[in-house]
Order: C-alpha cells, then structure tokens, then sequence
C-alpha cells in the first residue's frame, strides 16, 4: 500500500500524538454511522487516518461483495477524518463533493481504508483515499471537505 505523505505546509494541531488520537477519538463518539457499519479508526495522524471493518453479511450486496455504499462510507470516513486531524477542535469538516472510482469487487474478511489530506486550506481541504480488501485494492477515491468555522 502506498501513499503521499500529508503537505508539510499544512498547520496542525499543536498537539502531542496521544493528544491528537484522543481529541479525534472524543469527535467519533458523535460520529454514529461509523459505529453502525462496525468501522473502526486504527491509526491517527496528523493528516493521515486508517480504519478497518470485519465484513460480515449485512455489509455485502446481493451477489456477496462488500456493497459500493461501504466502500464510499469507508472512504469519506478517512477522507474526513484525516482532514479533522489537522483543524482546531471548535471547526468542522463536512463533505463537499466525493468522487470514488470501483477498481474490483470487495471479496475477503476485512475493509481497510486510508486517508490523506493533499491540501488543507482555511475553507476548503482536498483529501484521498484508498480502500483495500484484505490485500487487493478495490477502490481509489478523492473528496472536497468544506470548513465549518464556529458560530
């Protein structure tokens, strides 16, 4: 698996690595829908995440592949999450636009998905993201995540 390293020009947090896991581990107790496919953020750094899902029935679609709706929550998951990584505590990140490309079915025991920021602006981040079945790589994906500055 490969990928770029996070833009060293970008500003994170002031925060020490267990610092920033648990700032971004206090985010995802709101973050519902992840706990509700089973996923599971893995690595936490600045601008980079991971996280993995145990496939199980409910997740495949009608010929037993992991369905294309997981796969792009995957995506937008680490997409966004990579993006929260590197944001002051009282801004959020939502997704403007995500574009995901399919390369091969979803067939194995485990969705693992990794994402990165390429840019982090003060509106807007651009962010990737990869997602892996067990060893295969079965989907590429990019998004647009728009800033919410507090009230």
């Amino acid at each position: 698996m490969s990928y770029p390293a996070p833009d060293p020009t970008n500003s994170a947090p002031s925060l020490e690595p267990d610092d920033l896991e648990a700032h971004i581990r206090r985010k995802l107790t709101r973050q519902r829908f992840m706990h509700l496919v089973g996923a599971d953020l893995t690595v936490i750094t600045p601008g980079r995440v991971e996280a993995e899902l145990t496939m199980g029935e409910q997740h495949q679609q009608q010929r037993g592949f992991a369905h294309g709706g997981l796969i792009a929550t995957m995506a937008d998951l680490v997409a966004g999450f990579a993006g929260v990584t590197l944001m002051p505590d009282d801004h959020g990140l939502v997704t403007s636009d995500l574009k995901i490309s399919y390369l091969h079915p979803g067939v194995g025991q485990k969705l693992k998905a990794i994402g990165w920021v390429l840019k982090a602006g003060r509106r807007l981040q651009f962010c990737e993201a990869e997602v892996w079945c067990d060893d295969l790589l079965i989907a590429k994906a990019s998004a647009t995540m728009v800033v919410i500055e507090p009230s």
